[in-house]
């Protein structure tokens, strides 16, 4: 397998690039980033593909909300737009995957419900293709606190969807779901296209579950990449046709770039991506 393209997501930076989008896409540029997965980009495809443009860099992945009414973030929601109106700014922007990066806990405890899930994202996929694109689903943990005849609701989803479908796995909310993260990723297979690269100390309890109080993104313990309890370099080698090896804090433990930097050089240095 050819080593995967190291990115960013840049809702690790949302505020810093929400600031001072160009200057914050130069500071990447010169960690060594040539590819950004952007957030947040549909009111807006034009200044990001003008930014990215001038700072040399692409962002073939993107993350928007396409199976909700509203994104739900830690720090809280954002009304979505239609689809088309999301793969036409994904498009502009030149984009290969549109990602779903959240879809709320109740909807993931019955069959019915992530059957439901994988349906939607199916029939998107042939709306995707009319704009040129691929659609995709990016996990946190509440799709594992279900299971099925011994199968993660994840895992029936994955199964569920069709094979142009792609499935982005972020390795730290794996763990926080309770699972062996190398061994998922392996089982995933071809299918795994991409991987959030996040490190950190998994909290006691799933805070996706029925019993765990409200969450807010700081109160995770996030650290650089290859210093935290999640097994990133087992499971990026356990990995079958990675593309995209993409570098998230959902809470940067200190100054955001000097982090960023720390997780570039545990990928680039390690010879887990490019």
């Amino acid at each position: 397998m050819a080593l995967p393209e190291t990115s960013v997501q840049l809702y690790t930076l949302a505020a810093e690039f929400t600031a001072d989008m160009e200057g914050s896409l130069d500071r990447l540029a010169a960690i060594g980033l040539r590819s950004v997965e952007a957030f947040d980009f549909v009111s807006r495809p034009d200044r990001i593909r003008a930014a990215l443009d001038a700072s040399g860099l692409a962002s073939p992945t993107g993350h928007a909300p396409l199976l909700s009414d509203e994104l739900w973030t830690p720090d809280g929601s954002i009304p979505t737009p239609e689809p088309e109106a999301v793969f036409e700014a994904a498009a502009k922007i030149g984009m290969k995957t549109v990602i779903d990066p959240f879809v709320e806990p109740a909807r993931w405890l019955t069959l019915d419900g992530v059957t439901d899930i994988a349906d939607r994202l199916n029939s998107l996929a042939d709306t995707a293709a009319s704009f040129g694109l691929e659609v995709g689903y990016h996990n946190h943990a509440q799709e594992f606190i279900a299971e099925f005849d011994g199968e993660s609701a994840y895992e029936r989803f994955v199964a569920l969807t069709d094979e142009r479908v792609i499935i982005e796995l972020d390795l730290y909310w794996a763990l926080v779901g309770g699972q062996d993260v190398p061994a998922l990723v392996s089982r995933l297979g071809d299918r795994l296209v991409a991987a959030h690269v996040k490190d950190g100390i998994a909290p006691a309890v799933n805070p996706f579950g029925p019993d765990a109080g409200e969450l807010g993104s700081a109160a995770l313990d996030q650290r650089h990449a290859g210093t935290g309890e999640v097994p990133l370099a087992d499971a990026l080698r356990a990995a079958s046709a990675l593309q995209y090896a993409i570098i998230e804090y959902d809470n940067p433990p200190g100054d955001v770039f000097t982090d960023i930097a720390a997780s570039y050089a545990f990928l680039t240095d390690g010879g887990f991506s490019r």
